[in-house]
């Protein structure tokens, strides 16, 4: 086996984890898109890091 197909045997899994780490970023009233890219080049450490940050505060305008 060479490097290229262990590679091309993972990126489902790691474009499958990028779309989690999206959706929950989202459900945490993140960007979904920025979110995404970071699950792309980051993998599980963008999903750690969006499930253990908490909710941004919302900005009260009155």
């Amino acid at each position: 086996m060479t490097d290229a197909t262990v590679v091309y045997e993972n990126s489902g899994w790691w474009l499958g984890l990028a779309i989690v780490t999206a959706g929950l970023a989202e459900m945490k009233g993140r960007r979904r898109w920025i979110w995404f890219v970071l699950g792309l080049l980051l993998g599980p450490l963008a999903t750690a890091l969006v499930v253990v940050w908490a909710r941004p505060a919302a900005a009260d305008f009155r």
